[in-house]
C-alpha cells in the first residue's frame, strides 16, 4: 500500500512574520497560488480578524487548483462559549477549507495569556 505526505505550508502566516517580511493580500495570493502549482496540499493563509492584510486576504481569497486554504486560529477564550467567540466566527467565516487551531498547553500560558486556574482534566 502506498503512503502519501501531505504537505502543510505556513509561509502566509508564519513566514510572514520573519523580520523584513511585509505581505500586502495581494503578495499573498500570489505566493499561494505558486505553492498551489507546486504541490502543497495545505495552504495556511493566516489568522482573520489578525491584521487588515489578513482580513483582506480572505475576502478575497486566491482560487487554487488543487491546494486547500487553511486559515490559523485559537481555540475559544475562556469567558466564552464556541458558539459565541467573535475569534472563532471569523474562522469558520472566512471561506477556507481547513482551519489550524493551536491550543495553550503549557501551565504558564494558561494561567498568564488565559488568565484561568489550572485544574485536573477529570474535574
Amino acid at each position: 500500500m502506498a503512503k502519501r505526505i501531505f504537505l502543510y505550508d505556513t509561509t502566509l502566516s508564519d513566514g510572514a512574520q520573519t523580520q523584513g517580511a511585509d505581505f500586502s493580500a495581494e503578495d499573498k495570493a500570489t505566493i499561494a497560488c505558486a505553492l498551489d502549482r507546486l504541490g502543497v496540499d495545505y495552504v495556511e493563509g493566516g489568522w482573520p480578524g489578525a491584521n487588515p492584510t489578513d482580513d483582506a486576504f480572505f475576502a478575497a481569497a486566491p482560487d487554487l487548483a488543487t491546494a486547500r486554504l487553511a486559515v490559523f486560529g485559537m481555540t475559544r477564550r475562556p469567558d466564552r462559549s464556541a458558539a459565541n467567540d467573535p475569534g472563532l466566527s471569523l474562522l469558520l467565516d472566512s471561506g477556507a477549507a481547513a482551519v489550524c487551531l493551536v491550543g495553550k498547553t503549557w501551565d504558564f500560558h494558561v494561567h498568564v495569556a488565559l488568565g484561568i486556574a489550572r485544574r485536573p482534566i477529570w474535574q
